[in-house]
């Protein structure tokens, strides 16, 4: 009987697959590229118009819900392409929903992003 890991062996080993699935997100992804760059791109405006500790975290949120959401989407789509390769009208509808998610997420990250720097703006 093979050796049982340790809850830290095997904690670590999940941490290494998930930061494998991080880095297989960023590489492959257009969509994930283009919201890494929104990210930066706040992340700087969020240094230069010195946003308060409130509006990092956040910032810092909408980014993590945005990008989560996305490679939540791009599993399904991944398991989806899987499961039914040919084009079909539920596959279709399951990617639907998927993006439909990543849209409603990034429409109100936008808005916070909104809230936080038009006022800084203007």
């Amino acid at each position: 009987m093979p050796k049982k890991e340790s809850f830290t062996e095997n904690r670590l080993k999940s941490v290494g697959y998930a930061f494998k699935g991080a880095l297989l997100l960023v590489k492959t992804e257009a969509s994930i590229k283009i919201q890494l760059v929104i990210a930066i791109i706040v992340t700087i405006a969020g240094f230069y118009f010195e946003i308060s500790s409130y509006e990092w975290i956040i910032q810092i949120l909408a980014i993590g819900l945005v990008m989560s959401i996305e490679g939540v989407n791009t599993a399904i789509e991944e398991i989806a392409n899987f499961v039914h390769p040919e084009r079909h009208p539920k596959i279709g509808l399951i990617k639907d929903i998927a993006a439909g998610a990543v849209f409603i997420a990034s429409v109100f990250a936008s808005i916070v992003g909104l809230i936080i720097y038009l006022p800084k703006i203007f």
